[in-house]
């Protein structure tokens, strides 16, 4: 053998490997090798194959492991897990992308097949829609009928049989404590005689309620209601927000849903889950022998979750759509919110108050956290880059817990029913959410995460008092250049606890974001808010725009385009445009700086919030659907 050639052989054998290519198609089989021309059939098979070969120490996971997923819908029949051995390093990467050109989607849906018109007259449906109906059977999922709350036909979604059906809304008549009970005029009841699987969606100052309804008792022209447990006693004992009788707007408002007598205009459905079948109202335009037609039937599509001693790190996904997620709880217990969409598990008024933290303080409260279509806990350096979160029954993207150095950025987040994206600890289920958050561990926190170049719209469309991006307890968080709108009430919401005690957060930025027309059914809101002590957070060079008017609001002038909320301490909130100085500090600790914000800051800085150039066409995609 030559020199030359020797010396060719070591530089080949020297040279850095490729990284290792895994194919995915609709098409494919997982019998197949994963080559893009023999591509296996699902994203399980092919995180399986990766997994492997990290465990084998393979040559080619050198620059990384890439898992290509080309165009077409994967339907998931369980959650799409990333575990500690799926994680991959600075310099071997795991990264799932789309196919160039490619748009996958990973579904938690199933369809809903074999439609027909209904033939025979239907028990309770209004007289406009019995010659209009289309029935089909529920899916079935393990031999038993599909539960779910959300339809998409043709990608859109269809309204759950309501009324009314505009934002002329009936309001509560009285609210009985004592009972549990609350009484309405007879007349919103849309000729309802029995409460079946009926619910009242009960609109209260920053939050609304879905109770299940138990009885109903019409007394001439007003009716007595009553409702399921647990969510009756949650409803009445705890106090915020709280119902309002004769307030300066008004009582609260409330419309009723789910229902057959409900089902009276195109676009509207109802689910009979005692006969396993769904109705459905034709749009103009729809032909239900060939839409497709899409139920909800996991409610997290994509989780990755380590331990803070092997967290998941340097997982990327680029390019994916999330979509068509579920969540059954409020079908199941109700949905009493305490504030952007975490949940009352228990809450009440103290006959004494006084708390450890707080000696003033009326109530405690614990919560939940509703769940989302992707989850990401106890993970480090992972990346979304232009993927979409779209057609979620709860939230679209969290990260819970023990999270660092992440990115998401370029994503899309549209029609999604609670949170856009939430971040970090909101209390866990066991503690009193208005006490500090301070672990031993402070691995558990939420840190250097990067929210940057998102579009977030219609999002909250189920649990109006859910917002854009909630964060909770982080710390060096950075919120930059999203834009957020049509939100029913908050556009971002920072901090957690209701408390000016010294807890993790601090060093946080929210800037250059680009916030209008929020709070389309809520008040007591802005399009930055902040609760809790944050030494060292910047809110500065946003722009906020285009507050909501509905009519049913708690007081109709009780919205701000900036608020600092109680606790808020430390913070410094400077030069961000809003057409007028409409702020609210209220209940504050020491240390904000208020600087210049208002319609006098400069044209500049209002034209360059939001989505940066590289990133405005995320609007037209949008658009399109």
């Amino acid at each position: 053998m030559t020199r030359s050639l020797l010396i060719a052989l070591s530089l080949l054998a020297a040279a850095p490997a490729h990284a290792a290519d895994i194919w995915v198609a609709p098409t494919g089989s997982d019998r197949n090798p994963g080559t893009q021309a023999q591509p296996l059939a699902t994203p399980n098979a092919a995180l399986r194959h990766a997994r492997n070969l990290r465990r084998l120490h393979d040559a080619s996971v050198t620059g990384g492991v890439h898992i290509w997923l080309k165009g077409g819908e994967y339907q998931l029949a369980e959650t799409w897990f990333f575990r500690p051995e799926d994680a991959g390093t600075a310099d071997s990467p795991t990264v799932v992308a789309a196919a160039p050109g490619e748009r996958p989607v990973l579904s938690g849906g199933v369809s809903v097949a074999g439609w027909h018109k209904a033939a025979s007259k239907i028990a309770g449906l209004p007289a406009a829609a019995q010659s209009q109906v289309w029935v089909a059977a529920a899916p079935l999922l393990g031999g038993r009928a599909l539960d779910f709350r959300q339809l998409w036909v043709n990608g859109y979604k269809a309204t759950r049989a309501r009324t009314p059906n505009n934002d002329n809304l009936p309001r509560l008549l009285t609210w009985d404590t004592d009972k549990r009970e609350t009484t309405v005029p007879a007349a919103a009841l849309g000729g309802i005689k029995q409460p079946g699987q009926l619910e009242m969606v009960l609109h209260q100052m920053w939050a609304v309620n879905v109770l299940r309804v138990k009885t109903l008792a019409v007394q001439g022209d007003k009716a007595r209601v009553t409702f399921q447990e647990p969510e009756s006693r949650i409803q009445f004992e705890h106090p915020w927000p709280r119902p309002i009788i004769n307030g300066k707007n008004g009582s609260s408002a409330f419309y009723l849903t789910n229902a057959i007598e409900l089902l009276d205009q195109p676009g509207e459905w109802f689910y009979d889950a005692p006969h396993g079948q769904v109705y459905y109202w034709p749009r103009s335009g729809e032909n239900l022998a060939t839409a497709q037609v899409v139920a909800p039937a996991l409610e997290t599509v994509v989780r990755v979750a380590g331990t803070l001693d092997q967290p998941v790190g340097y997982v990327q996904f680029k390019g994916l759509t999330f979509a068509y997620t579920t969540w059954l709880r409020p079908s199941e217990q109700g949905h009493v919110p305490l504030q952007a969409g975490m949940y009352l598990l228990d809450g009440y008024s103290l006959a004494k108050p006084g708390t450890p933290d707080k000696a003033g303080l009326e109530n405690q409260a614990w919560i939940g956290r509703p769940p989302a279509g992707v989850e990401m806990q106890a993970v480090d350096h992972t990346r979304f880059e232009r993927c979409q979160f779209l057609h979620m029954g709860a939230t679209g993207l969290d990260y819970q817990s023990g999270t660092h150095d992440d990115v998401i950025t370029g994503c899309t987040f549209r029609d999604v029913a609670v949170n856009g994206m939430q971040i970090g600890k909101f209390s866990d289920e066991s503690v009193e959410t208005h006490l500090p958050y301070n672990p031993k561990d402070e691995r558990e926190i939420c840190t250097n995460e990067l929210i940057e170049n998102n579009l977030i719209t219609d999002c909250g469309n189920e649990d109006w008092g859910a917002v854009g991006i909630a964060a909770g307890f982080v710390r060096s968080t950075t919120i930059r250049h999203n834009e957020v709108s049509q939100v029913p009430y908050t556009g971002i919401s920072l901090g957690w606890g209701w408390t000016k005690t010294a807890n993790v957060m601090r060093d946080n930025r929210v800037l250059a974001n680009y916030v209008h027309h929020y709070a389309q059914h809520t008040y007591d809101v802005a399009g930055v808010y902040t609760l809790s002590a944050q030494p060292g957070t910047l809110i500065s060079e946003n722009r906020v725009d285009e507050i909501g008017r509905a009519p049913y609001v708690h007081d109709p002038d009780h919205w701000f385009y900036l608020y600092l909320d109680e606790g808020s301490s430390n913070i410094t909130v400077q030069d961000n445009w809003c057409p007028a100085e409409k702020f609210l500090a209220n209940a504050n600790g020491p240390g904000n700086v208020w600087k210049n914000n208002g319609p006098m800051v400069s044209e500049a800085i209002k034209q360059a919030a939001g989505l940066e150039a590289a990133y405005q066409d995320l609007k037209k995609v949008s658009a399109q659907k």
